[in-house]
C-alpha cells in the first residue's frame, strides 16, 4: 500500500521500513536559481524570488517527500547571524553566489557581553551592525528580520499546499559552530586552548538560551524538528579531548531537552565525522537525524548507528555536478540496498544541492528515490 509523503518521513525517523526511501534533496535557493537558469543577484536580497526558485524547481523536479525550508541559504540570514557577505550584482558578479567573507567579527571582549546580554540580545542590538555598512539603525535589522520570517512562514505555506513534508521547524547553528564563524577559525583556534573556561562558559551559556526559543519556535511551526549544522567541531578539524570537552555535552543536553519535548534533531555535519560516530549513540533512540555530506563514511555510519538514529544522505555534491545521470542512479542504489535496506534513512543529498548541479542527476537522483525500490517488489 502506497504511503503519504507524510506517512513515509515519519516511518524513516520512527527507524521503521516505509513502501520506499523518502526523497529529501536539500535544496537552497542558490542551487535553484542555477537550475532555473536565473542569476544569483535576482535571489540574493529579494526573499520573495529565492522562495519562488525553491517552489519552481520542486513544480519542476517533484514532488519531494520533504523540503528544507530553513537552510541558513539567504543573504538576509547570514547577515542576522554576524557574518560579512559578498554579494552578487553588488560586489561580486551576477551569477557568481554570495560568499562569506570569514573574519575576526566577534572580539574576544565580546564573550563577556554575551554572558551578561545574552547570545540573542548582543547580535541583534550589536554585533550585527558589524557585518555590513547598509546596516545602521535598529530599523534596518528589523526591516532584514521582517524579511527573514516572512520567506520562512510563506515557505511553510507553500509546502503545505503540495503535500509535502517540511523537515525543520527551527534551530539553527550549533553555538560551537556560531563562535568559530564569528570569531575566525584561527582566533577560535587560539581561545580553545588559550581560554578555554572562557570559551566553554560561553558555549554552555548557548546552549541554555537557545533551547528555549528553538522549542517554542518547532512548536509554534508544527513541525517538531530542530536544525543543528555543524562543521567543525569534527575529528577532521580538532582532536577528540576538544570534541568531548565543547560540542559533546552540550549537544547531548540540547537534544535531551528538545527530545523531552517532542521535538527530534536534524544533525548537518559537514567534513568527516567518523570517528565521533560512536558518540551519538549516546543519544534516545529515534531522537535525531544524521545528515552527511558525502565526506563521512556513509556506510560506516550505518554500521554504527543503523537501528537507532536516522540516517540521511549522501549523493555528494561533485557528483551531482559532474557526475553522469548513472553514475548518480548507481549510487542511490547503491544507498536505498545497503543504508535504507531495513529503514531509518532519507535519501537526500550531500550537504546542499550544489550551485553547479546538473539538471538530469537531480531528476535522475529523484525519480530513482521514489522508483527504485518499488521496482523490486
Amino acid at each position: 500500500m502506497s504511503m503519504t509523503p507524510r506517512e513515509r518521513v515519519s516511518a524513516a525517523l520512527k527507524l521503521e521500513k516505509p513502501d520506499r526511501v523518502p526523497v529529501v534533496p536539500n535544496l537552497t535557493p542558490i542551487s535553484c536559481a542555477h537550475l532555473l537558469g536565473w542569476s544569483q543577484a535576482k535571489i540574493a536580497l529579494d526573499t520573495n524570488a529565492a522562495l519562488e526558485s525553491m517552489i519552481k524547481v520542486y513544480d519542476e523536479f517533484g514532488p519531494f517527500d520533504g523540503v528544507n525550508p530553513v537552510v541558513c541559504c539567504t543573504t538576509n540570514s547570514l547577515l542576522l547571524q554576524g557574518h560579512k557577505v559578498k554579494i552578487p550584482g553588488k560586489n561580486l558578479p551576477e551569477d557568481v553566489p554570495w560568499q562569506m567573507v570569514e573574519e575576526e567579527i566577534l572580539k574576544f571582549e565580546d564573550y563577556d557581553k554575551i554572558l551578561e546580554l545574552g547570545a540573542t540580545k548582543f547580535w541583534t542590538n550589536e554585533l550585527v551592525y558589524r557585518t555590513s555598512d547598509e546596516i545602521k539603525t535598529q530599523r534596518d535589522v528589523t526591516k532584514l528580520l521582517h524579511a527573514e520570517i516572512s520567506f520562512y512562514l510563506k515557505s511553510f505555506k507553500e509546502w503545505y499546499k503540495r503535500d509535502t513534508v517540511p523537515m525543520i521547524g527551527g534551530g539553527g547553528s550549533h553555538p560551537f559552530f556560531v563562535l568559530s564563524l564569528c570569531r575566525s577559525m584561527v582566533k577560535f583556534s587560539e581561545d580553545l586552548y588559550y581560554h578555554p573556561d572562557k570559551v566553554e562558559s560561553v558555549i554552555a551559556s548557548m546552549a541554555k538560551e537557545y533551547i528555549p526559543i528553538w522549542i517554542k519556535i518547532c512548536k509554534a511551526t508544527g513541525v517538531k524538528m530542530a536544525f543543528f549544522c555543524e562543521e567543525r567541531a569534527s575529528a577532521t578539524i580538532y582532536p577528540l579531548k576538544i570534541f568531548e570537552r565543547f560540542w559533546w555535552p552540550y549537544t547531548k543536553q540540547m537534544v535531551e531537552e528538545l527530545w523531552a519535548n517532542g521535538i527530534r534533531s536534524w544533525f548537518h555535519l559537514d567534513t568527516c565525522w567518523d570517528k565521533n560516530l560512536p558518540y551519538f549513540l549516546e543519544l534516545p533512540k529515534g531522537s535525531a537525524v544524521i545528515a552527511l555530506d558525502g565526506t563521512t563514511d556513509i556506510f560506516k555510519a550505518k554500521e554504527v548507528l543503523g537501528g537507532h538514529l536516522c540516517i540521511a544522505g549522501d549523493v555528494h555534491p561533485s557528483l551531482l555536478s559532474l557526475g553522469t545521470p548513472e553514475e548518480v542512479e548507481a549510487y542511490c542504489k547503491r544507498l536505498i540496498d545497503e543504508v535504507g535496506g531495513d529503514g531509518g534513512f532519507i535519501l537526500s543529498s550531500g550537504c546542499e544541492v550544489p550551485f553547479a548541479c546538473k539538471p538530469e542527476n537531480l531528476r535522475i537522483m529523484v525519480e530513482t528515490g521514489k522508483n527504485y525500490e518499488l521496482s523490486k517488489q
